[in-house]
């Protein structure tokens, strides 16, 4: 047999900057995740323009010497100028301070509409897809019930018989709200039971509550929370619709949604009225959505490398 010469044997050169590469500790999870979503160039500059819109809530009011609620009947619907920089109402009240003001109240009914929502649907989702058996048939069914009642339906209603108020309105959103993230956390919590670490935690012994939140529940946190970021946006649909209808937060609050709805009453003549609400009701849902989105596509594990 032909014997292979010592000279074609040559020692590997190692690139001192691959063995670097590498030797790195792998990413963990989130950060392959965050990683992937700040490639995603439409989702970082939603979540930039989330920033900017939480900055203006928190400090936008601060930044003028008019109140929100204050009267100048001598300064009606003026247009936006350097004194007022996105113009006056009916009232003469500022536009520039109650747009930020309003933004508050907005995003508070929204972030907290989707935080119950979590806390209930996770609960309810959860139970519902561990349990299995009758247990999770009972349960699904009376939110197949609920589920069937109209939405918008529902809210007015409520809202009609409790009253005009921040916490009436949240307890409306929420009353079938958390419907769509019991059914996701179920079908995710469905899947991962059968897991061979959940097996062998119940073989351990431990209790349903230490499986649920030690073993399901994180793994199941990526679904978790696109959902809860695309039930922002429509908490705060929905408060400008019923706003429209005259059943928003009582005055002299504001909020988008009030300001919209007396905005397009004053469009022919005074459309600056409705320009700003309108438009920062627009901005805030698209970023919701496009950052929803982007952490949508950053958890599909067909994307990942």
């Amino acid at each position: 047999m032909q014997q292979i010469p010592k000279e074609m044997f040559q020692p590997a050169i190692a690139d001192s900057r691959e063995a670097e590469k590498i030797s790195k500790p792998s990413l963990s999870f989130w950060k392959d995740v965050f990683i992937r979503f700040r490639k995603n160039k439409l989702a970082m500059f939603g979540l930039v323009l989330l920033i900017l819109l939480v900055f203006m809530a928190i400090f936008g009011p601060h930044m003028t010497k008019y109140d929100y609620a204050t009267n100048d009947l001598m300064n009606t619907n003026q247009p936006p100028s350097s004194k007022h920089w996105f113009g006056t109402d009916e009232l003469g009240r500022d536009i520039f301070a109650r747009t930020w003001y309003g933004a508050r109240v907005s995003l508070f009914i929204g972030l907290s509409a989707a935080l119950i929502d979590l806390f209930i649907g996770v609960l309810w989702g959860g139970i519902a897809g561990y349990r299995g058996g009758k247990t999770d048939e009972v349960m699904m069914r009376i939110a197949d019930v609920l589920y069937g009642v109209p939405y918008l339906l529902l809210v007015i209603l409520l809202m009609v018989i409790l009253g005009q108020g921040l916490g009436t309105m949240i307890l409306a959103m929420t009353i079938t709200g958390w419907i769509n993230m019991a059914r996701i956390v179920r079908g995710q919590v469905l899947q991962l039971k059968n897991q061979e670490y959940v097996l062998a935690a119940q073989t351990l012994g431990a209790s349903t509550s230490r499986i649920m939140f030690k073993h399901l529940i994180p793994n199941a946190m990526g679904s978790i929370l696109v959902t809860m970021t695309l039930s922002v946006p429509t908490a705060i649909f929905t408060e400008a619709f019923l706003s429209y209808l005259g059943l928003g937060v009582p005055q002299p609050l504001a909020s988008w949604g009030t300001m919209a709805s007396d905005g397009v009453q004053a469009l022919q003549y005074y459309p600056w009225r409705l320009f700003f609400p309108a438009t920062f009701i627009c901005l805030t849902i698209f970023a919701f959505n496009v950052v929803g989105d982007g952490l949508r596509d950053a958890l599909d594990p067909r994307l990942r490398k």
